[in-house]
């Protein structure tokens, strides 16, 4: 299939726009009627541009308002469309797409509306052009792509064929049995767009919500595999409506709309069993083991402080690498890696974000082929130089510039830590407070990026995403998502918020830019963690009087149970018999905080607490203007 994409998706002046097409790798692009109307040039210099960038114009759309006119309509109806025919001409694209007619007065009958066809097609055909037609969900009298199939059948011409939507499909809840006996040569376009599950009318959820592939919950695999069965291999394009899109990057929106793509033919083809002309064959999404390592970027000044912390909640160095100004401390099967080194990309992330994760370690099944499927999917390859005795460890680009790294058990790259590091002498007694593993890591981004780190995470790896959670904070609503593997080896929050004042929006101003704004260690016995935490000097999150009153009277609890939450500062949640327990550590240098928990087959992350955890961190937080201690 040929991948395409609508200049309507991206944000900017269609200059821009189709700059990043190219770039993103497209080779076809529907330019929207919207962006030529705005662009101060002719249309002969947008098919100048667009041929200089190694694009072809598929599609010139929409052409609204035109089948069923009442007779004193018409005429004006098929002037406009030779207008649009001269301007197709200039464009050099042979494609126009016709959407079904809205028009209050518009008259219905297929068989009107395939006349009407009939004689577009002339003019068309005329012309050395061809013409698509489209179910719009929202369509006066053709709102379903069975109708529009018919009306093109009866029309019974070689200029005009069917336009596909998924969007449009999904959003009558339209059955796509029939598609697959549509002959494939009268398909001459078909658009993707996914969307998120909404009781909204059809109009304003496409003008607003749709999405790329992989990021919302419409079943479009079961859509291309209908499609495939006609065995169409032709035109397939992205046409989106999308508000956060309209305030994003334009250059990484068509990257996410390429990858997108990717992903989702990839998908169709392990279903369908049947190589997509024009896709590439990656290797399957990668099963990921566990949290390898989290590494943290950290001047030297800001590493004894740091290191106390650590050393409070229970961890212990282990080893100092054999080269490099960088440390390794453990607890559990957890380990930190604390990179001080005075040039290099962590030296560069500390002088952007200061204190803050740099890199994630996941352990996988096999990092060369993660690496490879990562390519495929456009995501961008982070290689530095390799001192001796060091290892090439395979690694992208994650949110907010940080790397993720990707070792298994199969190779060297198990032995990373007896490779590169020596063994470090011991610079405190702790024998740990009871930490066992990563439970989950919270990052936080712009709002425009939630989406792109949503398919960032679901095409690489073998996770799956939850329903979007809105958690008050006490600055604004704050949206939150999480991509989690089935068996809960790797758990990722997604946080974002349109207000400034949230605190994952100031997190955002702390760290200058998007990140990790804080980690979730698991233990067996939170009780003893957090009295081994308090005897080691470490501050917890105060959490107020009023929330255990509440919690008492909400859930049925023992008293002696209240009463050992309530000395210790721990949050409970309670689903049927599942039990979560949490504690927080204060805000490190107004950046980041840890978190401790301890799950009885409690799937979730607490949220009915979210609230009262985020207002005591809110009173604990830094007044703006006032400078760090």
């Amino acid at each position: 299939m040929r991948m395409s994409i609508a200049t309507v998706c991206l944000s900017g002046g269609l200059a821009e726009k189709l700059e990043a097409i190219a770039e993103a790798g497209f080779k076809g692009v529907e330019i929207f009627e919207n962006d030529l109307l705005s662009f101060n040039g002719t249309p002969s210099d947008v098919r100048k541009m667009v041929g200089d960038l190694g694009l072809d114009i598929i599609t010139f759309q929409p052409f609204r308002d035109f089948e069923g006119l009442p007779p004193e309509r018409r005429a004006r109806a098929f002037a406009r469309a030779e207008r649009k025919f001269d301007v197709m001409h200039e464009l050099g694209c042979d494609l126009m797409l016709v959407c079904s007619n809205v028009a209050a007065d518009s008259l219905g009958g297929i068989d009107r509306a395939a006349a009407d066809l009939r004689e577009l097609g002339d003019r068309a055909k005329a012309r050395g052009l061809r013409i698509g037609f489209e179910a719009l969900a929202w369509g006066r009298h053709v709102s379903d792509y069975r109708d529009a199939w018919e009306a093109v059948r009866r029309a019974d011409h070689a200029h005009v064929g069917l336009v596909l939507d998924t969007f449009h499909t999904f959003a009558k809840k339209t059955d796509i049995a029939a598609m697959r006996s549509i002959p494939r040569d009268r398909i001459f376009l078909v658009q993707v767009a996914d969307a998120p599950m909404m009781d909204m009318d059809p109009l304003s959820w496409s003008r607003h919500y749709r999405n790329f592939p992989g990021q919302g919950d419409l079943p479009l695999i079961d859509f291309m595999a209908a499609l495939d069965a006609t065995g169409y291999d032709g035109l397939l394009s992205l046409e989106i409506f999308n508000d956060q899109f309209r305030a994003g990057s334009p250059r990484s929106l068509a990257v996410d709309g390429h990858r997108s793509l990717i992903f989702m033919l990839d998908q169709v083809r392990q279903v369908t069993g049947h190589t997509i002309r024009g896709a590439p064959t990656l290797p399957p999404r990668s099963y990921v083991l566990g949290t390898e390592f989290i590494e943290f970027a950290i001047d030297e000044a800001s590493r004894p402080s740091f290191e106390k912390l650590l050393s409070g909640i229970g961890f212990a160095k282990a080893g100092t690498h054999v080269s490099k100004s960088v440390g390794r401390w453990t607890q559990g099967g957890i380990n930190i890696v604390l990179n001080s080194e005075k040039e290099g990309f962590a030296s560069n992330f500390n002088i952007t974000h200061g204190t803050a994760v740099c890199a994630i370690g996941l352990r996988v099944a096999d990092a060369p082929a993660t690496l490879a499927r990562a390519e495929g999917l456009l995501d961008h390859p982070f290689r530095q130089a390799v001192r001796p005795g060091e290892l090439d460890i395979p690694a992208v680009r994650g949110l907010g510039g940080s790397l993720v790294y990707f070792i298994d058990p199969a190779s060297d790259l198990a032995r990373v830590w007896d490779i590169e590091f020596k063994p470090a002498t011991p610079t405190n007694a702790s024998v740990g407070a009871g930490l066992t593993e990563v439970d989950h890591i919270s990052q936080s981004m712009h709002y425009e990026e939630v989406l792109t780190w949503l398919l960032f995470y679901t095409s690489l790896l073998d996770v799956a995403k939850t329903p979007e959670q809105d958690v008050l904070d006490p600055g604004g609503l704050v949206k939150s998502q999480v991509v989690q593997s089935a068996d809960g080896t790797l758990r990722i929050v997604l946080n974002a918020s349109q207000s400034s004042r949230t605190q994952s929006s100031r997190f955002l101003n702390e760290a200058f830019g998007s990140g990790v704004q804080h980690i979730a260690f698991a233990t067996d016995d939170i009780f003893k963690t957090a009295a081994a935490i308090k005897a080691n000097g470490v501050e917890i999150l105060a959490i107020p009087e009023n929330y255990y009153d509440d919690l008492e009277a909400k859930i049925d609890i023992e008293p002696a149970l209240l009463d050992r939450l309530r000395n210790a500062n721990i949050l409970y949640d309670r689903e049927d018999t599942a039990e979560y327990f949490q504690i927080y550590t204060q805000t490190f240098d107004e950046r980041f905080f840890f978190e401790i928990v301890q799950r009885r087959d409690y799937k979730g992350f607490g949220a009915a607490n979210a609230q009262v955890r985020l207002t005591a961190q809110s009173r604990m937080a830094r007044a703006p203007g006032v400078p760090r201690r």
